[in-house]
């Protein structure tokens, strides 16, 4: 089975800013995610605490752009543009590409690189 339709998912729920949502269906409970390869966080309650204390900082999300995606058997690979404004009044405009490894229609690796 291909894990499009799950990675189609994935993006739609965070480019309509379900994020916390999405990460609850979508994610393995031993996921393992790290930014540039270092720093790696393993488990999703981990990992979820990463992600409330990202969006505890957020005032506003003006929104999520997808560019390229590349699905191959398990991994996928999509290039993201982010546009947020944080709570002490900046404006970040972010690009990444988050690359995933799929089981059992879960994530159970992503590894975010950005500059």
């Amino acid at each position: 089975m291909s894990i499009k339709p799950h990675v189609q998912a994935v993006i739609d729920g965070i480019v309509t800013g379900k994020i916390l949502e999405t990460f609850d269906a979508y994610y393995a409970d031993h996921v393992v995610m790290s930014e540039n390869r270092t720093d790696e966080r393993v488990g999703k309650q981990v990992n979820r605490e990463y992600e409330i204390q990202f969006l505890d900082n957020v005032h506003e999300f003006h929104g999520a752009q997808v560019g390229r995606v590349i699905v191959e058997g398990d991994h996928a690979a999509v290039e993201w543009s982010f546009d947020f404004t944080f709570k002490d009044g900046n404006r970040v405009k972010m690009q990444q590409v988050a690359v995933q490894t799929w089981e059992h229609g879960k994530i159970v690796r992503e590894d975010f690189y950005h500059g």
